[in-house]
């Protein structure tokens, strides 16, 4: 019954989703307050108020069957015009409407492109470590993922391998940043030299190499830290964006995919792109969503609660002789594990009631994830827990 190109996705089903489920289970025996669940990046930050507003505004003033009814498969025009509008505003960009196509979120979003783009044996790039789904989305579509190995003492991509492993093959480049699993955000001396190695390969092969950006952690930064707008460095860049994080909105689905004027073919791939968001059986985007959207296009989610929690998490496992690359952005820890084999330390701090995931779930083995997208009173409740497993590896605690 099951197709022979699901079954490999049934063996390796998400160990995020898989220790999401176990944290449940484990909440039911001990208590949810003593269970430090780490594993999955579900903000828990509420939504603006006025985007709660905005839902009940939109279902009182804007006609129902407009609310509720089909619309071009690109999405609202009124508000792709919005979105570009802000863009333009942040970024001194010069975007308008038929540069963006609403999407079910980023995830969709970045189908949509792939489906639009590849051939059977197209190779994709990605940078390790990467969201594992990357892979899945490439091959729905027949394509190759190809991985260039992590650069563990600051985890910005390693250059000189990608170039490496850039060939006449190569159809895209996937890029996500700030990052997940380790909240690094790539410099812009990375985003240039990426573009710089790119322009370089598609003037020796004669081809078209589209560099995607995944956004969803675009607005999570902190210390001042810029994050790079990648439009501005490579003219054959396209963004997927989603709602998700910025607004705290992942059960909505509401994203948009971005194509610039510059991108080569662009009309032609807005089309197939659009074609591809119908046939893909999403249709549209979510539409009172979109609608709500266009009125809250300037809101941000409180970064300043994740900043707080990255700040006192981070702070408390260096001291106690863990050893991390702080994020700058993000809601992720990306933490080296002390033994080899990363798997059997997410077990130890299972033992301990902690959560975490391991990093060949991210394709980086001997490190683990942990999102500190949950409640500043969990982290506290949670310190002693980590304290214990560093005291079980006999790790050297640093001085207060």
């Amino acid at each position: 019954m099951i197709s022979e190109r699901m079954k490999p996705l049934l063996q390796n089903n998400s160990a995020i989703r898989v220790m999401f489920e176990e944290g449940k289970r484990m909440a039911e025996i001990y208590g949810a307050e003593n269970v430090f669940d780490f594993s999955l990046g579900n903000p828990n930050v509420p939504a603006p108020e006025a985007v709660n507003q905005a839902i009940l505004d939109v279902l009182r003033e804007e006609p129902s069957v407009f609310v509720h009814g089909y619309m071009s498969n690109a999405g609202y025009e009124d508000v792709r015009d919005a979105i570009a509008q802000s863009l333009n505003r942040r970024f001194q960009t010069k975007f308008h409407k038929d540069n963006v196509l609403m999407t079910v979120g980023a995830a969709s979003g970045m189908n949509v492109i792939l489906k639009a783009v590849l051939n059977p044996g197209d190779e994709v790039v990605v940078f390790a470590p990467y969201f594992l789904e990357y892979g899945a989305y490439v091959r729905n579509y027949d394509g190759h993922l190809v991985t260039v190995s992590p650069d563990t003492k600051d985890f910005q991509p390693n250059l000189l391998e990608f170039e490496e492993k850039i060939n006449q093959n190569t159809k895209a480049v996937i890029i996500n940043t700030p990052n997940n699993p380790t909240g690094v955000v790539y410099s812009e001396d990375t985003i240039t030299r990426i573009s710089q190695i790119l322009q370089r390969k598609q003037e020796a092969y004669g081809t078209s190499i589209l560099l995607i950006s995944d956004e969803p952690y675009r607005e999570l930064a902190y210390d001042g830290v810029m994050v790079p707008f990648v439009t501005k460095y490579y003219d054959n860049t396209v963004v997927c964006y989603s709602y998700s994080k910025s607004l705290s909105l992942p059960g909505e689905r509401i994203g948009y995919v971005l194509i610039p004027d510059q991108v080569s073919d662009n009309k032609e791939l807005f089309c197939a792109a659009s074609i591809a968001n119908r046939v893909l059986g999403c249709v549209n985007a979510p539409s009172l969503m979109q609608r709500v959207i266009k009125r809250c296009v300037e809101e941000k989610t409180n970064v300043a609660a994740y900043d707080k929690n990255r700040n006192r998490l981070y702070q408390a496992l260096v001291q106690y002789g863990f050893q991390c690359v702080k994020p700058e952005g993000a809601f992720y820890l990306f933490v080296k594990s002390p033994e080899e084999d990363e798997k059997h330390f997410c077990e130890v701090c299972k033992r301990y009631r902690i959560l975490v995931v391991p990093g060949t779930s991210f394709a980086c083995s001997g490190y683990v994830r942990i999102a500190y997208c949950v409640s500043y009173e969990q982290i506290e409740r949670s310190l002693e827990a980590f304290r214990a497993v560093a005291q079980e590896y006999g790790l050297s605690q640093a001085e207060k």
